[in-house]
This record gives structure tokens, sequence and C-alpha cells, in this order.
């Protein structure tokens, strides 16, 4: 996986984390990914089309997520429910723009929307993985924050 494709990922999710709820996020060590079961309690799945195409997913633990959405908002969230599931997708395209900022940076065109949100213990998250392209892998990138983990899968 170019650096060029997945610093865009990480450079995106550290703004947008500490812009919208001044979360600091350090990020780990990168990992290829095995299985389709999400490390987390909620994913955002986005779609990747242009010059670079395929998904990416955006999951996060339970505590996590909760912690960044009351931040957003400014009042405690204890619970998940449909206003986390729209802060998930909402944090997904807010990633995504940014993304698609830096890319058209280094000349590159990459539309990249949401597809779905999945939420719940044990989710699963299908990439399209060619079956003829075995070249074709998940990148996972961990996150560690104040707030709990979150780890951002990319594969293209």
């Amino acid at each position: 996986m170019e650096a060029s494709i997945v610093n865009p990922f990480i450079e995106g999710a550290l703004y947008i984390l500490d812009t919208t709820a001044s979360l600091k996020a350090r990020p780990g060590a990168p990992f290829l990914k095995k299985t389709s079961v999400a490390a987390g309690d909620i994913s955002g799945i986005l779609e990747m089309a242009g010059d670079i195409s395929g998904s990416v997913s955006v999951t996060f633990t339970e505590k996590c997520i909760l912690g960044i959405v009351s931040a957003m908002f400014g009042e405690e969230i204890t619970e998940m429910d449909e206003e986390i599931n729209d802060a998930v997708g909402e944090i997904g395209n807010m990633i995504s723009g940014r993304v698609t900022t830096k890319m058209t940076e280094m000349g590159k065109t990459v539309k990249i929307k949401l597809h779905e949100v999945k939420a719940g213990k044990g989710h699963t998250i299908d990439h399209p993985v060619l079956e003829d392209d075995e070249d074709k892998k998940v990148l996972a990138l961990p996150f560690e924050t104040t707030k709990g983990n979150m780890l951002i899968e990319i594969c293209y």
C-alpha cells in the first residue's frame, strides 16, 4: 500500500477528531487485517471511486464514539442510538472530505461517499476485494485516544 494514499486518511482522521471534538489521537502501527469482523462496535463504511477505487471503514469502540459525540455536542451522551449512527456517518464524510482535498492536491481524482453504518458487537465489514486480484489487502490503521480506540480500514 502506498503511503501517498494511506497518509491522507491518517491526517484526515487526526484533523477531524481535533477540530470537531478537541480530541487528540495517536496513530498506532498499521497492520494487514485478516478477518471481516469489525474491531469495534460501530463502523461507517465508505466507497471510493475514481483514480483510486475501493472502500474504507472507520470503526469505533462504544466508549470512543460516545466520548467523541459527547465532546462534539457539548453534553454527555451515554447510549448508542440513531444519533450516534448519524454522527459516525458524518465523521466518515468529514474525513472523506479531507482525504478528497489531499488527493486533489496530489493530482488524483477520487470520490468518497458513505455507503452505510453498521453497528453491534461482532458486525462484519466486507470490503470489495476482487477475486482475481490477490494483491488487494485490507490495511488497518489503529488510533488510540483518551476516549477509546478507533480503526480505519483501507482496501483499494
